[in-house]
């Protein structure tokens, strides 16, 4: 097993602190993901990586930091920790930042906007760290040790999901899906067969991060906010055949105990099936190997 990976942020929508949400976090999504050759890969970049930059400096010890950053799309909650993300104010590092283009407005102005003088007080443009900018390309990127694929997904505004393999000799593979809707409501300009395509492009990963919303009740009047059920996360598991399964993207007004008692039910979904699915919600500080 060769990717190592760690949770910043597992929370959906808005910051939750509070004792209602300590075990699992109250923090947006982020996700340091490390390769054989230990580079730096990090899945969004919500207020988790906020904590995330803070470990980062300190681990580094006054050497240079450099990484890539892949954001699965430009909602407040995927992006709204990086004017927080220590390494950006440092000489000397550098970070990538990957994106799909949201419709009409680059991955870059939408990065900028959030820091412009009327709503942040340092602009995107006092950063000291070297900050680039790409788009994903249609299919797949490799460099650095691992390749990383994007496959388009069911979000308002267009979001993507990411698998990650590793290069090594005991090459992983994870995938992380933050933000979709497994069910039938909204309305998405996707192929007939989207999901078959889904389930293939998961298939074999051994590590599933799949956003796991809302209950079937919440989904009922939710649905075409492009978010899924924990039985649709359950699911997508199964038919893919991956090891692991871990829930994510936690409802704001999901408490710890709420979390406990979804998650007991997705393992005795996994039961009646007969199968030997791992499920596992994400939790803050969370490390996993795959």
């Amino acid at each position: 097993m060769s990717l190592r990976l760690r949770f910043w942020g597992t929370r959906g929508s808005v910051p939750t602190p509070g004792p209602h949400t300590v075990r699992y976090g109250g923090n947006t999504p982020c996700i340091e993901v490390r390769t054989s050759t230990d580079a730096l890969v990090i899945l969004d970049a919500g207020t988790g990586i906020r904590e995330l930059g803070r470990s980062l400096v300190a681990r580094a010890g006054g050497r240079p930091v450099s990484g890539e950053i892949f954001l699965t799309h430009t909602h407040w909650d995927h992006i709204q920790g990086l004017p927080f993300f220590a390494p950006i104010f440092q000489s000397g590092n550098h970070f990538t930042i990957w994106g799909s283009p949201s419709p009409g407005l680059e991955v870059e102005q939408v990065v900028r906007d959030q820091m412009a003088r009327v709503v942040f007080p340092v602009t995107f443009d006092e950063l000291r760290a070297k900050v680039e900018f790409c788009h994903l390309a249609p299919t797949s990127r490799s460099d650095a040790g691992y390749e990383m694929t994007a496959f388009a997904v069911r979000h308002p505004g267009g979001a993507v999901g990411y698998r990650v393999a590793d290069s090594g000799e005991n090459g992983g593979s994870v995938v992380y899906i933050s933000d979709n809707e497994l069910g039938d409501g909204g309305h998405y300009d996707m192929h007939a067969d989207w999901r078959e395509q889904l389930v293939a492009f998961v298939r074999g990963a051994r590590i599933l991060v799949h956003d796991a919303t809302y209950t079937r009740d919440e989904y009922a009047r939710h649905g075409g906010w492009g978010h899924s059920t924990y039985d649709d996360a359950v699911r997508l598991a199964l038919d893919a055949g991956v090891d692991e399964l871990v829930l994510f993207h936690h409802k704001p007004e999901r408490s710890d105990a709420d979390v406990d008692r979804y998650l007991a039910e997705c393992r005795q979904m996994v039961a009646a099936h007969g199968r030997t699915l791992s499920v596992v919600a994400a939790a803050e500080g969370m490390p996993l190997t795959a």
